[in-house]
């Protein structure tokens, strides 16, 4: 079930905060907790044992690493609990990729295991196993109870698609969390704008995205044109899924941290890491850049560190060598820029040009992720850099422009402008006006049945 679904919209979504609250303080997290699992169920209903078994693998490691005595035993604990995490996310993600490779490199012909990757295995892998690492550095109490934890890992707004969320920020809101009227409507503002860049904006210029990947011999504006739809159609995509995330959370009283911040206006390659999914650039860098030694080392070691951990988010993302190669071309230029000391300018004019390389520099890392292929991402780029071809894009209709022309807006320095010079009260009244228009134009495109993907489902 995915978020911008009638199915979703008009009868869970309804279901779920009726009943939530008219139930007694004391049984609501139990009404999320069986809600979450069935959310999930409603998709994959046997990989929900999974989920369950990774809880309570988790649960029983964090228990252990309580109880351990010595600085051997918690030790030998943490090897388990990052071996049976990963393990399981091997075998249901890389397990294919692995044999093909090795099948590759060897010249052997062993048979490639076809698994059906189990949705947001990636997600809340990760938020179980940041439980089990922090439990063992101190930082956050034991959770006793398996239905806390249960929660904290398989809440339905952030379960699919994140934020990976950390529990020590989220574990102590379970049983103090506070909901208001207030709270509720700013809640229900943020998911609509989040549906309404995900159905407008996304699936409108992921249609051109998808012809321009699938189609040979286009123009060269063309192949730009369909990179740039595919960068507004990922940053939409999953940046509207974040904020429909993070507003249902705050229907229900949580606090979830942002996990996007207008990326495409980043003045440098590091700073887009620092603007896009947040979440998952500060897991990396709390559980392997800093435990492999971060900057706090010679130069050669901190490269060494940063292509690690940019070579593993690209493997996050899919299992693939066009994803570890987009991961590894972020790593390389953000080491580039390190060597040549690159900074932002304090010059207006110096950070426009600095921005603008570091978006060409994000697009063409996008055909790289969105390519089927490592092939088939040369073959593309190596049309938009030459020109090669003479087709244009038939799916290039006015909504289409229109909707390429939105995108490009909201992603610039503008709504940030707007919002900081308008005043309280107007900001107030385009709420109560944009809302209900904006819910409405969503379920008029969604009732008529359009293209509606979502990216980050597969990973």
């Amino acid at each position: 079930m995915v978020f911008s679904s009638l199915t979703f919209l008009c009868c869970a979504l309804p279901l779920c905060l009726g009943v939530y609250f008219l139930l007694p303080r004391a049984a609501r997290n139990a009404w999320l907790l069986g809600f979450s699992l069935l959310f999930y169920a409603w998709g994959e209903p046997l990989y929900v044992l999974l989920m369950l078994a990774s809880i309570t693998f988790n649960w029983l490691c964090g228990l252990g690493l309580g109880r351990a005595g010595t600085p051997g035993s918690r030790r030998a604990l943490k090897i388990v609990a990052i071996a049976g995490n990963l393990g399981a996310l091997f075998a249901f993600k890389y397990l294919g990729f692995a044999v093909e490779l090795l099948n590759a490199l060897t010249g052997l012909s062993l048979a490639v295991p076809e698994v059906k990757l189990p949705l947001g295995i990636s997600f809340y892998t990760f938020q179980a196993l940041s439980y089990t690492l922090d439990v063992c550095r101190g930082t956050v109490p034991v959770q006793k109870k398996w239905h806390s934890l249960a929660l904290y890992i398989c809440f339905f707004p952030q379960l699919i698609a994140g934020p990976i969320l950390r529990c020590d920020a989220v574990l102590p809101q379970l049983t103090q969390r506070r909901t208001s009227l207030e709270g509720f409507w700013h809640g229900l503002c943020r998911f609509v704008a989040g549906l309404s860049k995900k159905v407008l904006i996304a699936n409108t210029v992921g249609a051109l995205a998808d012809e321009a990947f699938a189609a040979s011999g286009l123009t060269a504006p063309c192949r730009w044109l369909g990179a740039a739809a595919y960068a507004l159609q990922i940053l939409f995509d999953f940046s509207g899924y974040s904020d429909m995330a993070i507003g249902l959370g705050r229907m229900f009283g949580f606090s979830y941290p942002e996990n996007f911040d207008a990326p495409y206006t980043a003045v440098t390659l590091r700073d887009f890491w620092r603007r896009w999914h947040i979440s998952l650039s500060t897991w990396f860098r709390d559980y392997v850049y800093i435990p492999l030694g971060g900057s706090r080392c010679g130069r050669r070691r901190h490269i060494l560190n940063l292509l690690t951990v940019f070579a593993l988010t690209g493997l996050w993302h899919g299992a693939g060598l066009n994803f570890l190669v987009w991961g590894l071309w972020h790593g390389a230029l953000i080491s580039l820029g390190i060597c040549l000391r690159v900074r932002p300018s304090r010059s207006a004019g110096v950070r426009a040009l600095q921005t603008f390389v570091t978006l060409i520099f994000v697009l063409l890392g996008w055909v790289l992720f969105r390519a089927e292929s490592l092939n088939g991402a040369l073959i593309y780029l190596k049309g938009m850099l030459l020109g090669e071809g003479s087709r244009l894009l038939y799916t290039l209709t006015p909504r289409v422009w229109l909707a390429l022309c939105a995108g490009g807006l909201l992603a610039s320095p503008m709504p940030g402008i707007l919002r900081r010079r308008l005043p309280q009260k107007a900001g107030e009244v385009l709420r109560l006006a944009g809302v209900p228009a904006l819910l409405f134009l969503c379920l008029l495109n969604l009732a008529s049945g359009t293209y509606n993907p979502f990216i980050y489902f597969r990973f």
